[in-house]
């Protein structure tokens, strides 16, 4: 199959715009007859007419209309390609943020809230497992992936994870379960609790506490998303071992209270990049404030 002309899209373009086939030869410095022939290999290329007259006005046809808005994005396209690799003070638009499923949604909201609501800049958003991200990171549709463990590192797999920050994790539930003055010890004995699944960072430290402590505490759920834990301790189903950025409103409100017992495990959250020639300014901004 024979690739499309994109000179006769281009000259397409212009007159489409001008809708004037005169006016639009002289701006190019073409004949008004070449012009048309150009136009006319485009047509014969896609199988349609693009343009019919109606008495000295050139009119898009359906088919028209709809090569039009692809022609537009063609060459918008091109115009910030050159703006972006000319260096030509141009900010790229465009923010692409991979989050891991399970990661804290006020931490993301944090991490974010430089660029939010600027006019200048739009987020793109997409969430799944490490898996997924890094290899959106490694074929460049991601800019950034946020999780909670570092990646692996080595000369196949380039990643630069930084590190933003860490939260103490706690044990927070509904007010009557966190009895004035009980030991950690009673507290993991009579009371369920909803832990992160086991391949997470988070219950690795707690089991190793636990296994510390000769406890073997009740485990009402098992959950891998941290607004599902918020939601399971709202229901008052157990204790739910979270950072406190996750129940942030909850602990404000006073419809979840934290454990007074620290427990000495903490989430980390970073940010993993991949070496670029031409990295995302916008990026490097929310790194430093993320950093700070």
């Amino acid at each position: 199959m024979a690739a499309l002309n994109y000179n006769h899209l281009y000259y397409f373009w212009a007159v489409a715009h001008d809708g004037n086939l005169t006016r639009t030869a002289e701006r190019l410095n073409l004949s008004q007859s070449a012009l048309s022939v150009q136009i006319r290999k485009l047509e014969d290329r896609l199988g349609h007419a693009l343009f019919e007259r109606r008495g000295r006005q050139l009119h898009l046809t359906e088919a028209g209309r709809i090569a039009l808005d692809h022609a537009d994005a063609i060459f918008a396209a091109g115009a910030e390609l050159l703006g972006t690799l000319q260096q030509a003070g141009r900010t790229r638009a465009a923010l692409r943020v991979g989050a891991l499923a399970t990661l804290s949604r006020n931490f993301l909201i944090g991490f974010l809230r430089p660029v939010l609501g600027r006019p200048d800049v739009e987020v793109v958003l997409r969430s799944g497992s490490t898996a997924e991200l890094l290899q959106g990171l490694e074929t460049l549709n991601l800019d950034v992936v946020l999780i909670n463990q570092p990646p692996a590192r080595d000369s196949l797999t380039p990643f630069v994870a930084h590190r933003l920050t860490e939260q103490p994790v706690s044990l927070v539930g509904p007010p009557e379960r966190i009895a004035d003055g009980a030991g950690l010890a009673d507290l993991l004995t009579r009371q369920p609790v909803i832990l992160p699944t086991v391949n997470s960072s988070v219950r690795m430290g707690f089991d190793a506490l636990t296994d510390r402590l000769g406890l073997r505490p009740q485990i009402v759920a098992e959950v891998d998303d941290m607004a599902m834990m918020r939601l399971l301790a709202r229901e008052n189903v157990g204790l739910a071992l979270v950072p406190p950025i996750v129940v942030k409103d909850e602990l404000v409100s006073g419809l979840l209270v934290e454990a007074d017992h620290p427990l000495g495990i903490a989430e980390a959250f970073y940010a993993v990049t991949v070496a670029r020639r031409f990295p995302n300014p916008i990026l490097r901004d929310l790194l430093e404030a993320g950093a700070g």
